[in-house]
């Protein structure tokens, strides 16, 4: 499906302005300032507690996250208020790290209306192995790399403008990680919303901890969030390489990221 209003590759579809958030009137987020291009995928990394998965439900406008300053921007349009349904018509999809138990809502009545029926459920699930999980409730029972699956189905259904993978690699074995990996680079790369099989409008925002899922996806630029705030970006490959060997602090200190202005382009090997 197209979307309304898609920019071409290389113009900003997402902007975030000076961004706090709190969650039972705790600030998690301050002063975040942050901005994706259409056609480009970048990659969140930092510590465990420093904001990324808030980050991300903020985006989506999950209850709960409440914005105390700035604003969200997308496709030239404020969304800061607007709630889940809007963004999601609007292009906005988010693969979670913990998704819940849809009991009652079998995978393959979900995808079809996910798809108002243009596309059949069973030729989606067979590319992930998920046909005979159609009939089952959305991720009752399922195993980890099952629910990370359950979840590319569902946004490759939706086809959204920008995707939002909240670490698509985390308790998938070994086995899936290779189906999941190469589902997020399809999903990326293949026909985007306005179309074509190219990347044009196509935008994503990754999180990542252990860096798995960059062997798939043709990243552009990575931020560092530390502390609730984004603390430095730059080269994604780069920065993984610095937090492994010198860890979060080591890599938050160097300046010179902080001025990067442009994405920086990775070529796949």
């Amino acid at each position: 499906m197209g979307w309304v209003g898609i920019q071409g590759k290389g113009e900003n579809i997402l902007e975030i302005e000076n961004l706090s958030v709190e969650v039972g009137g705790r600030e998690v987020l301050h002063d975040v300032n942050l901005s994706v291009m259409s056609g480009y995928t970048n990659v969140l990394f930092g510590p465990n507690g420093s904001g990324k998965s808030t980050l991300l439900m903020t985006i989506m406008g999950f209850g709960g996250y409440k914005v105390t300053k700035g604003r969200i921007m997308f496709q030239g349009e404020d969304i800061t208020h607007k709630n889940v349904a809007e963004r999601a018509q609007m292009g906005i999809g988010l693969m979670m790290q913990r998704p819940p138990n849809l009991v009652g809502v079998q995978l393959g009545t979900l995808v079809k209306t996910m798809t108002k029926g243009r596309v059949k459920p069973d030729a989606l699930a067979k590319e992930l192995d998920l046909t005979n999980f159609l009939t089952r409730d959305v991720n009752v029972g399922f195993s980890g790399g099952e629910i990370k699956r359950s979840e590319l189905l569902q946004l490759t259904a939706q086809n959204p403008c920008f995707v939002m993978l909240d670490e698509p690699e985390s308790g998938v074995d070994i086995v899936s990680i290779d189906k999941v990996g190469t589902k997020v680079h399809d999903l990326l790369v293949g026909t985007s919303c306005a179309g074509k099989m190219d990347r044009s409008g196509k935008a994503s925002l990754v999180i990542t901890h252990t860096g798995q899922i960059l062997d798939y996806v043709n990243a552009d630029r990575g931020y560092v969030m530390c502390k609730g705030t984004v603390a430095c970006s730059g080269n994604p490959r780069e920065l993984l390489h610095e937090i492994r060997t010198k860890g979060y602090d080591e890599c938050i200190s160097c300046n010179i990221r902080r001025r990067s202005p442009q994405p920086l382009k990775i070529e796949e090997a």
